[in-house]
């Protein structure tokens, strides 16, 4: 059995879930959003197919900084999951999951919750407040749609 920690955020999205998913899948969209401030994409590569590739590299306030994964289920508009790797961890290749689903709420908003495991154990706290962060980037970015 396994006993390590899971990530879990929920955050109400203010856009239905087929605009929330879309964020996820488009570079440029994810260059808005992704990654919680100070941290900044500086070039994002998606292949948005089941085994395709996903590669951000990231500024972590002057730390270059590579996040990789592959595509494990796309089924738009209810949920993505990828493999999760960053360069700057113990173990570079150590791939944690990422499973994010989105369910409708009301006409125009959507509960998006994100778990993220098998993470370092070392990593699991910034992870947390990592992922609130970028959640909450996300919502702002969505609150124009």
């Amino acid at each position: 059995m396994n006993d390590a920690p899971v990530v879990r955020v929920r955050h109400i999205m203010p856009a239905p879930p087929e605009v929330v998913f879309d964020q996820w899948v488009d570079p440029e969209s994810l260059m808005e959003w992704m990654c919680p401030r100070p941290v900044r994409c500086v070039a994002i590569d998606i292949d948005a197919r089941v085994g395709g590739r996903l590669h951000f590299d990231l500024d972590d306030s002057g730390t270059p900084t590579t996040m990789t994964g592959r595509f494990l289920e796309i089924d738009r508009p209810h949920r993505l999951r990828f493999t999760w790797s960053i360069s700057t961890w113990r173990d570079p290749t150590v791939a944690s999951i990422v499973a994010v689903d989105f369910e409708p709420v009301g006409d125009d908003r959507t509960l998006m919750v994100i778990e993220h495991s098998l993470l370092p154990p070392d990593v699991v706290d910034e992870h947390q407040t990592g992922w609130a962060r970028t959640f909450d980037q996300l919502a702002a970015v969505l609150t124009s749609w």
